[in-house]
């Protein structure tokens, strides 16, 4: 059951007085809660809650929201911020809480259901609020006109100036990589055989065969350490213990498959869905084997988080990633994850939808795109053309015969890609400060959260580094420098 809370971003804003503990207004985490409208977020956290008048009453819209930014910020563990939370009356205030308690809020369970509980589409309405995004879209929105078309409608005069194209849009792809094991062929087979002795057990004890089916268990663990322990098999080694490990998984897949035709029940919930990646697995495994490839559409990397994707990068220190691919815009230096999948894409072929995006959301289009050569397919420039809006990159054609048009061109060139370095700079930064480089979240829903919440959490620090700028320029600006006083003095 959930309750709902109102004007939670105004509690003691006047006093600072927290329980007695007076707080610092300057504090970065009581900046930090003026900063972020809870109540729209309040209105769209409550709609997952479908009982009415039963159970306990859940946590407010605040505290889940303010753990995880926590949680991202910090990067500690869920126990650890709980004992964080505890003891320190600014989280405390961050959260939500009225006054300072010595006993803690929560248990570290409830930041999983918290987790669950908040959704990617939720973070990034909000991302977009804490942008200005959806503040600008609302400014515009006004009483529709009736007027009949005609010298003076839409498609006969010139686009007003607030619809003119403006501004940079910055688009590059990059990859969360998922916090699993490096996955080989033989590993994989060899965890598969593991799992699938594991249902045969639970079978036996489910009363599914008088006596439990030969496994082979030891001589396969065998045959599969006899090779891990090899530090240069040979392809002919390699070969050797795949077909080993493909009979194996093969033999109890079969009396699994038997065991269910004569008790659909015999297996719990959880097992049986294992059992699907591996049979899914299998069929991979056994086509590549049979065909002397690599290859696969939708291959298996993980059998516990079977929606992970190999996604080919062609970096120098890694030429594969395993986990999300993730497209981001950049403007005005805030990030806004456009596009979020699983599997690998061709980020070229989005570049119109986030440009239309940016168009919903401000009113105008682009006046620049600064993106990588992926994006610059013939549709694109095509569509760039068409609404007047410049793609970075060199010109299509010969180079032009005048010189200084040439140098020009290049210079602006150069610019162009050192300006478009500023993307790069907020993925280093999502991937060394905070979680982006190494998801741990266990699920694709808490997954896809955890990426929201980094761009989220980075938004909110460059938006809180703007407003500092700013109190610092505008108090320069009334304080006179002490050179001044100097030169008065003389």
């Amino acid at each position: 059951m959930n309750k709902s809370r109102k004007g939670q971003q105004n509690l003691l804003e006047d006093a600072r007085v927290f329980g007695g503990v007076k707080l610092d207004p300057n504090n970065e985490w009581v900046k930090l809660g003026a900063m972020i409208p809870w109540d729209k977020f309040e209105e769209e956290y409550g709609a997952t809650f479908t009982g009415e008048g039963t159970g306990h009453v859940a946590k407010s819209a605040r505290m889940a929201l303010g753990t995880l930014l926590i949680k991202e910020r910090y990067q500690f563990s869920d126990v650890d911020i709980v004992k964080e939370v505890q003891m320190n009356p600014y989280l405390q205030h961050f959260i939500g809480m009225r006054s300072f308690k010595h006993k803690a809020p929560y248990d570290a369970s409830t930041i999983t259901l918290f987790r669950k509980r908040v959704t990617p589409e939720m973070l990034a309405k909000l991302n977009d609020s804490i942008i200005g995004l959806n503040r600008r879209a609302e400014e515009r929105e006004g009483p529709p006109e009736d007027k009949p078309p005609g010298e003076d409608s839409p498609e006969n005069r010139d686009p007003p100036a607030d619809e003119q194209n403006k501004g940079t849009l910055i688009l590059d792809a990059t990859c969360a990589p998922q916090a699993i094991r490096y996955p080989t062929d033989v590993s994989l087979l060899n965890e598969a055989r593991e799992l699938l002795e594991k249902m045969v057990t639970a079978g036996k004890k489910a009363g599914g065969w008088k006596e439990k089916p030969r496994t082979y268990c030891r001589t396969a663990r065998k045959d599969y350490l006899r090779y891990a322990r090899n530090r240069k098999p040979s392809l002919k080694q390699l070969r050797k213990v795949l077909k080993q490990q493909l009979g194996y998984v093969c033999r109890d897949i079969g009396y699994l498959r038997e065991l269910l035709k004569r008790n659909p029940q015999a297996l719990p919930e959880r097992m049986l869905e294992q059992l699907e990646t591996i049979t899914m697995l299998f069929e991979q495994q056994r086509e590549m084997y049979q065909n002397k490839t690599h290859r696969v559409e939708n291959r298996i990397v993980s059998i516990h988080q079977p929606w992970v994707r190999p996604i080919v990068r062609g970096k120098a220190n890694a030429a594969v990633e395993f986990g999300a691919k993730i497209e981001v815009a950049l403007v005005g230096g805030y990030a806004r994850v456009e596009d979020l999948r699983w599997d690998a894409f061709n980020e070229g072929g989005t570049l119109q939808d986030s440009v239309e995006r940016f168009k919903e959301a401000t009113g105008h289009y682009p006046e620049r795109i600064l993106a990588d050569k992926l994006f610059r397919t013939r549709d694109n420039l095509q569509y760039c053309k068409d609404h007047g809006i410049h793609l970075n990159g060199p010109r299509l054609g010969r180079p032009p015969k005048d010189i200084a048009i040439y140098r020009e061109q290049r210079q602006q060139e150069r610019e162009e890609s050192s300006e478009r370095n500023a993307i790069e700079c907020n993925f280093g930064v999502g991937k060394r400060r905070y979680s982006l480089g190494h998801i741990t979240m266990k699920l694709q829903h808490t997954s896809e959260v955890a990426i929201h919440l980094v761009f989220l959490s980075m938004n909110l620090q460059k938006r809180l580094r703007s407003l500092l700028c700013a109190f610092f320029l505008r108090w320069f600006s009334v304080v006179p420098h002490p050179s001044r006083f100097l030169s008065l003095a003389t």
